[in-house]
Formats: C-alpha cells, structure tokens, sequence
C-alpha cells in the first residue's frame, strides 16, 4: 500500500525544515566564527601600525546576535546575517555549476551582508546617510559557500563547490572587506551639483545634519536640473 498524502506532505516539511535548519546554523557559525575573528585581525593591524604617536580608530561593536560592526579610521564595516534561508533560483551563476546540478538543495543558503557605512555616519548620527553593500557572504547545507560583491570582495579565492567554512576563510574575508573598503573612497561631488541651495535646505537640513552622504551618492543638494542627489 502507498504512502498516503498526508504522509507524503509531512515528510516533505520535515525535510525541508531540517535542511534550512542546518543552513541557519551553518551560516550563524560562519557569522559568529567572523565576529571572533575580527578581534585578532583588529590586533594585527594595530601590531603592524608603525606610526604609534597618532591613534587610528580600531573598535569592534558588538549589535546583538545577527550584527556587528568594525571601525577603522574614518569607516565603518556592518556585518548582518539574515535569519532567513534563500534559494540562488535558476538564473544565479552558482546554480549552473555541476556543484549544485548534482543536487539541488545545494543552492539554498543563509546570507551574511557586509555594509560599509561612514564612521561619522555613526558618530553625528546622520540618519539620512546610505552605506554600500560590499559583499554577501552565501552558506549551504554543507557549510559550503561563496562570496559576491566588489572586485576586491571576489579576489578573496573562494569556490563554491570546494571551500567550506573554516576559521582561516573567515579571517581571509575580513581582510579583503578591509582593503575593499579602504580602497574605496569618497567622491567630491561634481560643482554643478552642488552649486546651488537654497535657504530652507541650508538653515535645516544642514543644520540638522541630514545632507545624505555615502561614497556612492556624495551630498544631498539641489542641481540646476532641479534633481535631488
């Protein structure tokens, strides 16, 4: 006699809810192996500083379970872990690869995000201000994962198919969110962007710290074309 369908139907959520079960502690391992490291690499760069007279701003901030953030000189590195499970579809590059063809539960992973925000950002609290996504950090069933984002981001070596999350890895990718984010500077605005403001933006969006900055974006004021930035 066949299996009934309510059977059938519960088998089917018991599997799928293990599966992104081992994902969520998977990928909260990945993040909390990122958290541990970032207070030695925070040690080795301060280590191997060889101007001591001036203080360079290292500090680790602790957020809750699912954040932290790292700041170093004027920036700051937010790392956020989604709670949720994803599935890369059909059309990710990752799902293509005989890696994930060969079975498909593969391409469902947790996700790490890694902002870079300005530290004065934080420090005024300039609430309008945007940070960039640098990186996503994508963990599987297997403790697999890989890393999209910045050019800097991807130069860290990883493969999806062979690379499993480790100590080492995670220290690898702190320090390329680091350089990433140090060769990432912020722009002047073009002049006739920013050429003109009229009173009420300058007596209280200035004034109340709100002119949106980010190193994509640069000030929020008002061009001859009559467009916000």
């Amino acid at each position: 006699m066949g299996i009934s369908k309510i059977k059938q139907l519960s088998r089917h959520i018991e599997e799928k809810a293990n599966m992104k079960q081992d994902i969520y502690l998977n990928t909260l391992e990945a993040f909390n192996l990122l958290k541990k490291e970032t207070s030695f690499v925070i040690k080795d760069i301060r280590n191997n500083m060889a101007n001591r007279k001036r203080v360079i701003p290292l500090e680790f901030t602790d957020r809750g379970d699912f954040e932290f953030q790292l700041t170093f000189a004027g920036d700051v590195l937010l790392f956020y872990m989604h709670t949720n499970v994803f599935d890369l579809g059909m059309h990710h590059e990752s799902s293509r690869t005989h890696y994930v063809r060969t079975d498909p539960e593969r391409s469902f992973c947790g996700i790490i995000h890694i902002y870079n925000f300005l530290a004065d950002s934080f420090k005024y609290k300039r609430m309008n201000d945007s940070g960039i996504l640098i990186g996503r950090i994508f963990v599987n069933k297997e403790k697999h994962f890989f890393i999209e984002g910045k050019r800097e981001m991807n130069q860290a070596g990883i493969s999806f198919a062979g690379d499993k999350v480790s100590t080492a890895k995670m220290r690898n990718i702190l320090r390329q969110a680091i350089l990433c984010t140090v060769n990432f500077d912020l722009p002047s605005p073009r002049f006739e962007q920013v050429q003109e403001v009229n009173m009420y933006e300058f007596e209280t969006v200035a004034s109340e710290r709100r002119m949106k900055t980010s190193k994509r974006l640069g000030f929020k004021f008002q061009a001859e074309d009559g467009k916000i930035l």
